[in-house]
């Protein structure tokens, strides 16, 4: 049976309805990578100046030439493929060596440069030459340098990447055991551009055969070769077809593969390997369930823990943050409340919290924020850590997309676990209040904090965040001081804002709140 795509399983958010919707974009987040911005853009696509393998034969040009001007470079390059054509083209003594030395040119200039004269290159007919040159029974040599170039011209603009169509087949079948370990990862190297380009070229691999190859390429323990088909497959296996994922995660060997990098490699390969995790866990509910029921949730907890790279950190805790959302099993048999593996991990994200990086802090505050949103030993666990003054003080003063994953789960510190859910025929229930949590986070003065998340009406999630918490407070607070607390912060003006509000959903919570609680019979005790 095909794998459908991850279905969101917050569990019993503030509002489940809520919740699965703010799963579902972190998921579309974890899956698409927005190549305007330049971190995405160097994990998607990376030109390739350095020697594969340490060749010593290979060496790269130290002058990048940084500020020549594009012309030239440009003119330059397009001679450099002229005499390949005829280096390619010549039969005589000592063939081998023009061909290698023509290569090296060319591949030289399309490392030279900041944005390299792909499209130079290819207005020149690079491509069927560089194939040419990539034929099966060429020198290794020849084949390194062919690939080598493939790979800059496949890390240029989308439609120059798209030149690359023709030579895919070849790519793909140089990555078989026949190959030259470094011919195999150079090839490995332009496949990743390819794939990082868009789901159509992703596609188009997977039907040429690419990813069982490459998945091979994971196996062993070690090696750059390891570490470029590891981030060549996160870039494949991105979706957001989950098919890919799915098909992965059953080739024999790649999940103990992945159990073995991630207890054992060193940063950059267990950076690379943690990427693939984030799309396996985020797309394919085959894939979680069997990495849950592994060692990988604790071997991400451990590497949370005991690095401080960002590089790295990023991918383990999305990957931590898929699997405690995507899978139940996570937090009721791994995750359980007192286990060693769980202060652990509540510590690690405690230090997340602190961190100066705000992607760390609202990566660490999602993966509370469903931990939080499991039993009542889990909600008891996280209330009485640290983490919670750093929520506080990250409510009051953080960017507005750090607060709202806060937001959640504070909010999911003070409601009762429910057993399911609404359906066609029964209303989603409401949830219970934890009425210790909830006085004592009002108490120290969150209340602030997600009334200026309901007066963002703008932000539609942020203001739905903030009302329902301001039910929980007028519903839940002992002595039906909910209302007066709620009176004090300014909390009816802000809800009142929503009267004419374009949002349904929004106008009909704020008004019904203050039909409620601030009715005609309002104060008259």
């Amino acid at each position: 049976m095909a794998d459908d795509s991850l279905v969101s399983h917050k569990r019993d958010p503030i509002k489940s309805t809520v919740g699965n919707v703010a799963a579902q974009r972190r998921r579309q987040y974890a899956v698409t990578v927005g190549k305007e911005r330049r971190e995405a853009l160097v994990r998607t696509k990376r030109l390739c100046r350095g020697g594969i393998g340490g060749d010593d034969d290979i060496e790269l040009d130290n002058d990048m030439m940084l500020d020549e001007e594009q012309s030239v470079l440009d003119s330059q390059t397009s001679s450099a493929v002229d005499e390949l054509k005829k280096a390619v083209a010549y039969q005589g003594k000592g063939a081998l060596q023009k061909r290698v030395s023509s290569l090296r040119g060319l591949r030289r200039l399309l490392s030279r440069s900041e944005l390299p004269p792909v499209e130079a290159a290819i207005k020149a007919g690079a491509i069927p030459v560089l194939m040419q040159c990539l034929s099966f029974g060429s020198a290794d040599e020849q084949l390194l340098e062919s690939a080598w170039c493939l790979t800059n011209i496949a890390a240029g603009m989308p439609e120059e990447t798209k030149s690359l169509l023709p030579a895919l087949p070849l790519l793909v079948a140089h990555l078989g055991e026949k190959s030259l370990s470094p011919v195999a990862e150079q090839c490995a190297w332009a496949l990743g551009n390819v794939a990082g380009e868009d789901e159509e070229l992703r596609n188009i691999l997977l039907s040429q055969g690419a990813l069982l190859p490459l998945a091979r390429m994971m196996l062993p323990d070690k090696g750059s070769t390891v570490r470029t088909a590891a981030w060549a497959m996160s870039n494949l296996i991105k979706g957001p077809n989950p098919r890919a994922a799915t098909e992965l995660i059953r080739i024999d060997g790649v999940l103990d593969a992945i159990v073995r990098h991630l207890r054992k490699a060193d940063e950059e390969l267990t950076t690379e390997v943690a990427w693939v995790v984030v799309y396996l866990s985020a797309l394919s509910n085959i894939a979680t369930s069997m990495m849950v029921k592994s060692d990988v949730v604790q071997l991400l907890v451990e590497r949370l823990a005991t690095y401080n790279s960002l590089q790295l950190l990023i991918p383990v805790l999305r990957s931590l943050g898929n699997l405690v959302a995507g899978e139940a099993h996570t937090t009721t048999v791994v995750l359980v409340a007192g286990n060693e593996v769980t202060d652990c991990a509540v510590a690690a994200l405690v230090k997340c919290l602190k961190s100066e990086h705000r992607v760390l802090k609202k990566e660490a505050a999602w993966v509370l924020s469903n931990i939080a949103a499991g039993s009542i030993q889990h909600k008891k666990l996280i209330y009485s850590s640290e983490a919670v003054p750093l929520l506080l003080r990250l409510l009051s003063a953080a960017p507005c997309d750090i607060r709202k994953e806060v937001a959640y789960v504070l909010g999911n510190l003070c409601v009762v676990p429910t057993e399911g859910g609404s359906t066609s025929s029964r209303p989603e229930p409401v949830p219970g209040v934890i009425v210790e949590h909830l006085t004592s986070l009002v108490g120290r003065g969150c209340l602030a904090g997600f009334i200026h998340l309901v007066r963002s009406a703008a932000d539609i999630e942020a203001a739905r965040l903030g009302l329902q918490f301001l039910e929980l407070v007028l519903r839940g607070m002992p002595n039906h001081e909910g209302p007066r607390i709620v009176e004090r912060e300014d909390g009816i003006e802000a809800m009142e804002r929503f009267q004419f509000h374009e949002n349904e959903e929004l106008r009909s919570m704020a008004n019904r709140l203050v039909d409620t609680y601030f009715g005609q019979d309002y104060g008259l005790d």
